[in-house]
Order: C-alpha cells, then structure tokens, then sequence
C-alpha cells in the first residue's frame, strides 16, 4: 500500500514533556531535542557565523521508513502536464533514452511505493557525547546515532540502524533535519541530476533535463549523482546537505564487469511528504539489501553539513573532504606519458586502414571523413564525418607531416566547405548537417531532418575558423565563415536567443519544449575575432547576455546530441570557455563571473565517487586495480535521468581539463586542478596499447576507437590544450602559446600552433616529432618549440606526477628540421621562475623535477 502509515501517536502535537532536553554543540552548530508527546523533536538548530547564532526556521527531526511485504510494482508511472494530459516527451524514436527514463518514472523512483512509516524516536540518550535514539514499529526497530564530527564542525554524524521484525522489503531514509520553505530556496541541486534556484512543475524539464528542482519528491540513482552530496540554499545564505558515507553507494565495477546499474542509494530534495529537505535512502526499497528476514538488520550512516556558505563550498566539502578526492593523484600510476599518446595517435590517424580514412565525389570535389559506425537519421551504415579540424590543422603543423598535409587537409577542407548550405534563402551559410551519405549524396543531421542554429556555430563558425586561422588567405573559407555568421544573426531572436531547430521542410521551429541553452552565441564571437565586423560582436554579447540570464544564473542547460533528445552534456563546458573567451574581448567582469559560473556547474559533471582503493578486480581477464578503472575525475557525456552515463558511465574523452587548468589560473580553487589531473593521469587501462586511442565510454574499457574512429582527433586535441595549459599555469604565464576556436559538439578545448608564443620573452613555433627525445620515464611529457630565427630550440619538460622525477634524457639532434641534423652550440635550463643555468653541449642530460614541476631546456643551434 502506497502512502504515509502513521505508527500510534499524535504526529501534530507540539506539546514538551516534563522539559526534557538533549543537546550537541560544537563551535559551529547547535542542535536540542525536546521530548514532546510523539517523540523527540528537533527544536532548534543554529549555525554560527562571524560570532553571531543564526537559527534555522523549520526544523523537524522526523525519521521515515519505508516497508513493503512483496516486490515494488514494476510498471512506469504516466507523466501529465497541467492540464491533465499525458507527456509522450522523449518520443518513440529516442530508442537510447527511453529505457533509463521508464526506469525513473518506476513507483520507487517516484517515491509512491511501499508504506511510509514515519516518526520521532521514542527513547533517547546521550552517553559519551553521543545521543541515542530509538523507536519500535510494528514492522522493524529503529535506533539512531547522533554527534558531532571532530574535524568538520559544521558536520553532524548520524547513523541508522533497522532490526525487521517482519520478512519484507526495507528503505532508511535520512531524518528530515529542516524543511525549507519554497518562497525562501536560493539554490538547491543533486549534483549530476538536477539544479536550480526554483521548483519546477514540469517534470520532464526538471526531473528529465535537470533544468529546475522537481515539485514531486522523486529518488535519483547514484549511478549519474557525480557527487553523493543533495543539497539546498536558503536565502539566509545557510546550506544544508546530507552526505551518504563511502560505502554505502554502488560500485560500478564490483568484481569483473560492470555494475554501474546496481541501485543502493537514493537522493532527493524532498521527503516522502515532498517537502523541501535534502534527503538519501539506503538501501533503495526493491533493491540489491532491502529485503530483510525477521532478525535480520540493516544500516545506514551519512552525515549533515549545514554551514554559511553557498552551495559549490559545502559540496566541494562532500568531494574533497570525506570522498577525499585528493588522495586519488597519489595512487595513479602511469605507463604511458601523454606525450607519447599524442604520438602515436599520429600514425593511426594517418594509417587509411585503422583510422578508416575515405574520399568521395561531392559537388565536383573530392571529400575526405572518417567512417562513423553510430546511428544516423537516414543512414545505411555509411555516414562519414570529420571532427577537431583545429587539431587536424594543428597537428599537420607542429609536425610538418607531409601525409596529413597533402592527402588529409585538402580533402577535409573540401568537406567542409561542401557541408555548408549554399542556397538561397532561409538556410544559406548554415550547416548542411554533421555527417555525410555517400548512398544517398547528402548531409544530414544526426537523429532527423532539421537544422540547428548551433549546428552552425559548430560545423561552420568552430570548424572553419580554425582553418581561417592556419590560413588566413583562405579566401573560400572566409567567406563560408561569413555567409554563417550572417546566418546566425538573422536567425537570433530580438532577444539574443535561438530556436533549438527548423524543420528542414517547412522551417518550422522544432523542440518547442526546449530553449536552446547552449553556446551558439559562440560562433558570433569566432567572426567578430576573425573578420572583425563589430556587428558580430554586439550580437554576441546579445546572445551571451541572453545565455547568461536563462541559463547560467538558472542552472538550465540543453545539450548537443540529438540521438539523447538533448539532455544536458559537455557543451556545458564548452559555455564556459566560450564566456571566457568573449570576456578577453569584453573584459566585461559579467562575463568572467558568468564564466567561473558556469565552471562550477560544470564540475557536478564529474565523478567523485566511490573513493579509489588498490583492490583486485578484473577486466575481461585482466587483473586490475580499482584506481585503474576508477570513475572518479571522469565526465558524463550525458548525465541525469536519461543520459548515456546511465548505462555506460562517464567518457574519457576529457576535453574540459585545459578549461578546468584555466579556471584554476584565475581562481586558484583546487578543485579544477584536481579534477583536470584526475582525468587526464594515469588512464593507460582505457587506451588500445596498439593504437593509443582511448574508448569513448567508461564501460568497455579499453577496447579502443570502436565506432569512433574520429574520435582520435579529439583525444589530441584535448592532450594538446591539457598539457599546454598545464605548462602556462606552471611556467607563471612565462610560457604561452595563442588559444584558437573552441572544438565543436564535446568540450571546450581549443586548437593551438597557427601563431608563435611567448617563452620566457623569445618567439617561437609549435614543434612536436617522434623520436626528438627519449626518456625512461613515462610521468614525463614534452612539447617543443622553435625559434628559427634566432635558431633556438625550447623543450618544455613537465612531471605529470605527485612525486619527484629523477630520469635521463637524450635528445636526437637529426629530428627537430627536415632532413637536416642541427648542430648544438650552447644549452641551458631554464627554470619556472625564469632562473637560467648553463649546462655542457651534449645530447643527454639528468633530470631531476618536484612533483608537478616544470623545466624549460633552451638550445642554440646551428
């Protein structure tokens, strides 16, 4: 029987018996009990700040445990809008999302199922500093542990335990500590699942695209909560947030293959009464350790952090502090340097077989693309597509490959410049689509046939502005780069905002549920910096201003894969490099903060739990620690309700960590550092040890490319912008190269090597070879640089490692020019700071780094 059981006594009375009181207190929190007629309550709850007591409105003390005699019911419950009629959102064809969506719309989920026992301990005590509560049910005996935590002072520990004394199935839920009233919510958010500053009524928009707090009190899995931290600010500027101990969620690789679908632990913003409380269940009622025999028990131990602090301080508390997400960077060990990665990638990408290279005949050109093995709207197994054309320019350059130059470049350039519509009319200088039909001689987009605003902006404006700024002659691409942007303004609402998509047929708008809460204010922002009309500039602060507003300040986002209706993915990230990047044009300060913003969010897309350990397991035969295989550091490509992490957890396809090193540069919180390092380090057990390419999702490991044979192109890039910004941050800002476009669709890294840098006060080129440098070490990644005037070479050697580095290197003087061997004539270290040290011309030289450190090796030659 769904609903609230009510044990017997009077849940309304208010009324103290004989003054009985129990009381923590630290000095941070206090928190008393009083003994009333139906139990013991929480009476008051006060959080010290700057000297002063601010008491808590609201307070409860309620605990609620759910009971059911036989299995939850199994069927999906129906969603209904205001009026009464039936949501059919996601729709038949989003064949990827629909099951995980009917998964959260199951009775438990939805938080109607079992009966809901709810009560104030009978009995309590305190003994030792710790108080003890208890109560009995007909169907179980509850006891609870409560006190205060000697290292956090703003943390109170609690455990629950649960003795059946009935067979049935069981759920423990968080007591609720204090109900907010909706008029005074500032904030609220389960990180990975949902945020916003307001409740919202429309269920798919918040409970399926996490844009707004859901007004049912609806049981998220832990499966897509990237940290176990459900939390809610009020506008007395006090958050409260419950914090399940490690342990009591799933691990997602148990023993020898995934379990990231196992349910333990469940999170909500609201109690079973949907008042506004953060709120865990453990275990989940139906799920893998509720069902108990009579005698048998269960337990339950997590804690409250309530603070004056705003949301991102208490959660980077939960992250940091009891997930110690820290402690991660010390158990990674690494076989492979990034370096190396990046090199060997080269050859796979100019092998035809392995990188599945082809060209085809189009509008009298030669096209080149990669085979893409994923669905595609209209396709017979033969889309091709391109991606990173920043990196694929930048590459060719840095390397001065003669493969990728000639018969690689010419031929994606033909692609892109066929992949713009040039017709007449309502869609000329937009994008024709992502991928292309060889059967069918067409573009087209990727899950139906509409054009997207943002497809622009990423096919056209991001793409072709890269190749703008390797070849600024490019007369053909300029004006393709043009006709877009012109496009985009036309296309921009009065307001600065876009529709999601048009109709291919009949222009209409598509996805009207939706608001496009994405970047494509960007690509006004790449024409401005390329053809420098201010016209494009003043539309994209129009469209920025707009984004800021709605989605930003609100938590609501859209993302960029149409074959997951859009739910909210790593363009997320992109909006903050995009927002940085127009500051540095602005430098407007609201687009900065906009942008630190943004990057706060961003980090609820990534992982914290559980915490590594060095446990055995294996992958597919092969003995594996758990840290190897961690999830911890790693993004969603789409989190939530209905995202791919649902199924196959996060990607390693990490293209925020250069942005997170940046956000860190400028505000020194060490969690972007933190969670760039854990991303990018120590992933040799993703990556194909025969063509270095990692797997895209978490759940198959390392089996390489797999469908996604474009996805190379990414990996370098992301590797590129990841090391480089690592250099800039610990090189001071001595060491830096010019950042070009934004890559399109899966992050925010950015193409690197169409201009000279910066070191240490000399000019100097992009430069990276195989065989240049030899070293033992694989924590030792490189780049280079040239000055070919003043003939010096820069290598820039980084310890990508939390201890120091001792190990050889030897440098091969006949890689660095073409055919020609340079000959040394003086050599130096040059240190972070700038300090400069002669050492003897020679080929090879001991190394020694701290942890993280960096050096620069400055050779003169002839």
């Amino acid at each position: 029987m769904a609903g609230f059981l009510l044990v017997a006594f009077n849940m309304m009375a208010q009324g103290p018996v004989a003054n009985k009181k129990l009381m923590l207190s630290s000095s941070s929190l206090k928190l008393e009990w009083n003994q009333t007629e139906e139990g013991w309550q929480l009476g008051q709850l006060a959080v010290q700040h700057n000297g002063k007591w601010k008491q808590l409105p609201g307070v409860s003390g309620a605990y609620t445990v759910l009971y059911s005699a036989a299995p939850p019911d199994s069927v999906p419950m129906k969603v209904y809008d205001e009026n009464g009629q039936e949501v059919n959102i996601p729709e038949p064809q989003y064949k990827y999302i629909l099951p995980p969506w009917k998964q959260v719309l199951l009775p438990v989920a939805m938080n109607k199922a079992g009966e809901a026992i709810r009560f104030f301990p009978e009995n309590g005590k305190k003994e030792n500093g710790i108080l003890q509560f208890s109560r009995s049910t007909g169907q179980a005996a509850i006891a609870a542990t409560w006190q205060l935590d000697d290292r956090f002072s703003n943390d109170v520990l609690v455990t629950i335990s649960l003795t059946a004394k009935k067979d049935g199935y069981y759920s423990l839920s968080s007591p609720t500590l204090v109900v907010i009233d909706e008029q005074d919510l500032r904030w609220g958010m389960v990180p990975g699942h949902f945020q916003g500053n307001a409740i919202e009524k429309d269920l798919v928009k918040a409970y399926g695209y996490g844009q707004g707090i859901p007004a049912l009190p609806v049981v998220t899995r832990e499966r897509t909560a990237s940290t176990l931290s459900p939390l809610l600010t009020g506008k007395n500027g006090i958050t409260i947030s419950v914090i399940p101990a490690p342990g009591m969620s799933r691990d997602p690789w148990e023993k020898d293959h995934s379990t990231q679908n196992t349910w333990q632990l469940g999170l909500s913003l609201m109690n079973r009464q949907a008042q506004l409380t953060p709120t865990a269940w453990h275990p989940v009622l139906g799920e893998k350790g509720s069902y108990l025999k009579k005698g048998e028990a269960i337990r339950f131990s997590f804690r409250y952090t309530v603070a004056v602090a705003d949301w991102f301080t208490v959660y980077k508390h939960a992250a940091n502090d009891i997930y110690r997400l820290k402690d991660f960077l010390a158990l990674k060990q690494t076989r492979q340097s990034l370096t190396d990665r990046i090199l060997r990638m080269h050859r796979y990408v100019v092998d035809d077989s392995t990188s599945k290279w082809r060209t085809e005949q189009y509008q009298g050109l030669t096209i080149g693309a990669q085979d893409y093995r994923g669905g595609v709207y209209g396709g017979e197994g033969d889309a091709i597509k391109n991606a990173d054309y920043g990196a694929m320019w930048m590459l060719a350059t840095i390397t001065n490959d003669p493969v990728l130059q000639q018969t690689r470049l010419p031929f994606v350039r033909n692609f892109k410049l066929t992949q713009q519509n040039t017709d007449t009319g309502f869609f000329h200088g937009a994008a024709a689509g992502q991928y292309y039909l060889p059967k069918s001689k067409r573009f087209t987009e990727e899950w139906g046939p509409y054009v997207e605003p943002i497809g622009t902006t990423y096919y056209v404006l991001m793409d072709a502005g890269n190749i703008l700024l390797f070849n600024p002659t490019d007369t053909a691409i300029r004006n393709e780069v043009q006709a877009a942007a012109d496009r985009l303004l036309a296309w921009m609402g009065p307001d600065g905002r876009w529709v999601m998509a048009y109709d291919h047929a009949t222009r209409k708008p598509l996805f009207t549920d939706l608001e496009d809460l994405r970047t494509t204010f960007y690509g006004l922002v790449i024409a401005y910096k390329l053809l420098g009309d201010k016209k494009y500039l003043q539309g994209a602060i129009k469209g920025a201003n707009w984004y800021i507003a709605n989605a930003v300040n609100k938590g609501h986002f859209t993302g960029v894969c149409g074959d997951t209706r859009f739910a909210p993915d790593f363009a997320t990230g992109q909006s903050a490099q995009a927002l940085l990047d127009l500051y540095e044009i602005t430098k407007d300060t609201v687009h900065l903060s906009a942008a630190i913003a943004t990057a706060k969010l961003y980090t609820t897309s990534v992982y914290t739990h559980p915490i590594p350990t060095t446990a055995q397991k294996s992958v597919r035969g092969v003995a594996r620690q758990d840290w190897e295989i961690s999830q911890v550091g790693l993004s969603f490509e789409h989190g939530g309700s209905f995202g791919s992490a649902t199924l196959r957890g996060p990607i390693l396809l990490a293209s925020h960590t250069g942005m997170f090193i940046r956000m860190f540069a400028i505000t020194r919180d060490s969690l972007f550092l933190t969670m760039a390092r854990a991303a990018a380090l120590g992933r040799d057990a993703f990556v194909d040890p025969a063509t270095s390419v990692a797997s895209y999702y978490w759940d198959v490991m390392n089996r390489g490319a797999g469908p996604y044979p474009h996805h190379a192109w990414w990996q370098i890039g992301w590797i590129t912008d990841y090391l480089l910004s690592e250099l800039r941050l610990r090189s001071g800002g001595k060491v830096e190269f010019p950042r070009g476009c934004i890559t399109p669709k899966v992050g925010p890294h950015q193409s690197y090597g169409f201009q000279p840098g910066n070191v240490y006060g000399h000019k100097a080129s992009l430069l990276l070879k195989e065989g240049v440098l030899q070293t033992e070490s694989p924590y030792l990644d490189y780049f280079g640089a040239i000055d070919n005037e003043q003939k010096k070479l820069f290598l820039f050697l980084l310890n990508n490692d939390d201890e120091k580095l001792t190990t050889t290197l030897t440098i091969d003087y006949s890689k660095i020019l073409d055919n020609k061997t340079i000959v040394p004539k003086g050599i130096q270290w040059i240190e972070a700071s700038g300090k400069r040290t002669r050492l003897p011309v020679k080929a090879s030289f001991r190394l020694t780094l701290p942890g993280y450190g960096m050096q620069v090796l400055e050779i003169s030659y002839k």
